[in-house]
């Protein structure tokens, strides 16, 4: 998911500079709602992790 956001995030810098100002911006709010929702799914993977523990050998 982090991929994608980078990608998305390439692609609206790519169309900035090209001057495709509408395409710019969508780019760059998906490349932001992917990357929070990235953060908020990791988070909870930590937490999990950290609450589970490790399990026995």
């Amino acid at each position: 998911m982090l991929g994608w956001a980078l990608t998305f995030l390439i692609v609206a810098i790519i169309a900035g500079v090209l001057g495709f100002g509408g395409l710019a911006a969508a780019s760059a709010g998906i490349a932001k709602i992917l990357f929070f929702v990235f953060i908020a799914l990791f988070l909870i993977a930590m937490i999990a992790r950290a609450v589970r523990g490790r399990p026995p050998v």
